[in-house]
């Protein structure tokens, strides 16, 4: 069974989801189309990268991962194709797939074929579907273009850690208003050493780390680890974002003490 998935900036007032969904069902009636978001931001390979790493190897290997953002082609940011986990990733190397990936993707193809329109504004139907509709389909990559031995790099921000803090920032906000931070649990048990610690941001302070949402009372703060592995900001039925007015790239602070 082949399974599509769309990851775009479009939103869902226009016709350009139609159109490209449309174009895979011309080609695989049977085809699975699922849409991660369509919501991302306009422009925001950050919020696109976030969205799909996150879901991703919840599908079956063998699945196809269209990225419909910034998809304008130079030489500089050329179309290509990469193969990872087992998972196939079409769209524009404008330094989304560096965020995507935590190394290097086990396959890279510059892609070469023409695309199915005189017109170079609309490359996810006009290209990316005709390149998934061949993997899909059994084609070899290598007859897709050329071996890439690199991918352009658009590096996101890392925490700073010191002896007695990490320095983070929000690098996420979702539908709720939970600020989803880049510190890691991985980090934050390496930095915290079982010391006491407290959560700093906007003149807030959390003092614990909590497994639920619930397990503090209704609107009270709570900091959790979510199932994304990273430190989460949250309000109990309420929005963190807007009721502590962070947004993205807000500095979070956790003080050892």
């Amino acid at each position: 069974m082949a399974i599509i998935t769309l990851t775009t900036d479009w939103g869902t007032s226009d016709y350009y989801l139609a159109a490209v969904k449309g174009t895979i069902l011309s080609y695989l009636p049977d085809a699975t189309i699922v849409d991660i978001s369509n919501h991302i931001p306009q422009y925001d390979l950050a919020g696109a990268a976030f969205n799909l790493r996150n879901c991703y190897r919840n599908f079956p290997q063998g699945s196809l991962h269209i990225i419909g953002v910034n998809t304008e082609e130079s030489i500089e940011t050329p179309h290509i194709v990469a193969k990872m986990n087992g998972h196939y990733f079409v769209g524009c190397d404008n330094g989304v797939f560096s965020m995507l990936f935590d190394e290097f993707p086990e396959e890279v193809i510059e892609i070469e074929v023409p695309q199915d329109s005189d017109f170079f504004t609309f490359s996810t139907r006009d290209r990316f579907v005709k390149v998934a509709v061949h993997i899909l389909k059994g084609g070899d990559l290598d007859s897709l273009g050329g071996r890439r031995e690199f991918i352009n790099q658009r590096m996101l921000f890392q925490p700073t850690v010191t002896e007695t803090a990490i320095k983070g920032l929000v690098m996420h906000i979702d539908a709720y208003g939970n600020l989803i931070t880049n510190i890691s649990y991985k980090l934050f048990k390496q930095a915290s050493k079982n010391r006491t610690f407290e959560i700093y941001f906007n003149s807030y302070r959390i003092r614990k780390i909590h497994t639920q949402y619930r397990e503090v009372g209704v609107p009270e703060l709570v900091a959790l680890f979510g199932s994304h592995n990273f430190l989460e900001i949250a309000i109990n039925q309420g929005s963190a974002a807007t009721l502590c007015g962070m947004m993205r790239n807000s500095p979070v602070y956790i003080n050892f003490l």
